[in-house]
C-alpha cells in the first residue's frame, strides 16, 4: 500500500477516531486544547489507491527557549497500523513532514502492548523474595509482533526513551493496569476482585457511602481533595484551571468524554476521580482522597461504581493507568500496584516512548537542559 501524509482538519481527525474501536485519549483532537502551552497539528495518512484515511496522529509542538525549533510529540500515538510490514512507509513521511515544520526532535509513544501479567502471577511475584520487578516474572501473554516493531524502529534510527524519563514532565507510563471487560459478566469481574476489595466494597455499602457524578461546577471541590492528596503523596498538583480546561475541551468535543465522580459519607466528599472515555476504552485518570473517612472505604466503592458505569457504556477495558514495575514492598510506589492488583485485572507493558533526533546537536542540548531541571 502506498501512502500519502497530509495535515487534516480536526473534524476529519475526530471522524477517523470515532470510526475505530478506541484510541488513546491523548490522540483525540481536543487533547490539544488541554495542552494549551503546546502548538498542535492533526496529521492523516491516506491510501493512494482508494483515497481513504487509514491513520491519524495528533502532534504537539513545544518550542525550544529562544529559538524557532520544536520538539514534536505524539503522546500514545500516532494511531496507525503498527504491525504493517512496511512500517517505514508510515514513519518516514511523518519524519520528513515534522522536520519541515521546524522539529529538531520527535517523541512518540506507540500504543503497542508487549506483555501482560495476570493478577495471580503478580501476587506470586510479590511473595517471591527473588522477584524485584515485573520483568523478573514470566509474562502470561507476549505479543511477538511488538518485538518486531521495536526492531524496525531501532533500524530506522529511533532511540528508546528512559522508562518514564525526561520529557516535558508529560512522559506516559510504560506499565499500566487494566481490567478486561469484553466477553465477561459483571459478576465474573466482581468475583475476580481479591477478598480485601470485595470486603471493602461491602463495607462501604453498609456504612452508607454513596457515589455520585459531579459536573464542571464541582471541580473546585475536586481540587480541594486533590491538593490534600498532593501534600500526602508528595507530588506537585496541577492547578484547578487545568482540570477546568480539560473538562471544557474534552466534553465540547464529545459530551461523554470526561466524567467526575465523588464518594461521600454523611454528605461529606471523601474521595474523587476523573474518568475518560474514548470508544471502548475507559480510563481512571486522576484520583484524590481526604485524610479522613478512610475506614468506610470510599475509594473502593468509587472504583467499583466507575467500573460498573464503564461496563454499562459497553467498554472492553477499564484502565487504571500507570503503575511502577517494582514488586518490592519497600518501594514507595508499591502501594499503587498493590491497590490495583486487587481488581484482579492485568498489568500491561507498552513499547514505551521513542525519540528520533532530527538535529543531533539540539537533541543533545535538550537532554542536558532537561536533566538539569
Amino acid at each position: 500500500m502506498s501512502l500519502t501524509l497530509r495535515t487534516i482538519s480536526r473534524e476529519q481527525h475526530l471522524a477517523y477516531i470515532q470510526s475505530l474501536p478506541s484510541a488513546s485519549h491523548m490522540q483525540v483532537p481536543a487533547w490539544a486544547d488541554v495542552k494549551a502551552e503546546w502548538r498542535s497539528e492533526n496529521l492523516g495518512w491516506f491510501d493512494d489507491r482508494t483515497g481513504e484515511m487509514v491513520g491519524a496522529g495528533m502532534v504537539l509542538y513545544r518550542q525550544l527557549p529562544k529559538i524557532k525549533r520544536y520538539l514534536a510529540y505524539l503522546p500514545e500515538g500516532p494511531v496507525i497500523n503498527w504491525y504493517a510490514p512496511n512500517l517505514d512507509d508510515w514513519i518516514q513521511p511523518m519524519l520528513a513532514h515534522l522536520k519541515q515544520q521546524g522539529a529538531f526532535s520527535v517523541k512518540m509513544g506507540p500504543p503497542v502492548i508487549i506483555r501482560r501479567w495476570n493478577a495471580d502471577t503478580i501476587k506470586r511475584g510479590i511473595q517471591d523474595p527473588d522477584v524485584k520487578r515485573l520483568r523478573d516474572l514470566e509474562a502470561d501473554f507476549i505479543e511477538p509482533r511488538a518485538f518486531e516493531v521495536a526492531d524496525k524502529l531501532r533500524r530506522m534510527g529511533w532511540q528508546q526513551g528512559e522508562d518514564g524519563g525526561a520529557g516535558f514532565g508529560d512522559v506516559q507510563p510504560r506499565y499500566v493496569y487494566q481490567v478486561p471487560l469484553a466477553n465477561r459478566s459483571l459478576e465474573e469481574v466482581h468475583k475476580n476482585f481479591n477478598q480485601l476489595w470485595r470486603r471493602n466494597i461491602k463495607k462501604a455499602e453498609k456504612a452508607g457511602v454513596e457515589v455520585v457524578q459531579g459536573g464542571y461546577q464541582d471541580l473546585a471541590e475536586w481540587q480541594r481533595l486533590y491538593e490534600i492528596t498532593a501534600v500526602r503523596d508528595h507530588f506537585r498538583p496541577r492547578p484547578l484551571s487545568y482540570f477546568q480546561r480539560m473538562w471544557t475541551a474534552l466534553n465540547t468535543e464529545d459530551p461523554n468524554r470526561m466524567r467526575l465522580y465523588f464518594a461521600r459519607h454523611n454528605g461529606v466528599n471523601l474521595s474523587a476521580a476523573t474518568m475518560l472515555i474514548v470508544g471502548g476504552h475507559v480510563w481512571y485518570s486522576y484520583g484524590a482522597s481526604d485524610n479522613i473517612g478512610r475506614e468506610v472505604r470510599p475509594s473502593n466503592a468509587m472504583q467499583w461504581r466507575m467500573l460498573c458505569d464503564a461496563y454499562a457504556l459497553g467498554a472492553t477495558v477499564y484502565d487504571l493507568r500507570g503503575i511502577s514495575d517494582s514488586l518490592d514492598e519497600t518501594d514507595h510506589l508499591f502501594g499503587l500496584i498493590q491497590f490495583k492488583v486487587g481488581t484482579g485485572g492485568q498489568a500491561a507493558e507498552y513499547l514505551g516512548e521513542w525519540d528520533f533526533p532530527l538535529n543531533k546537536l539540539l537533541h543533545k542540548a535538550l537532554d542536558i537542559y532537561m536533566s538539569r531541571r
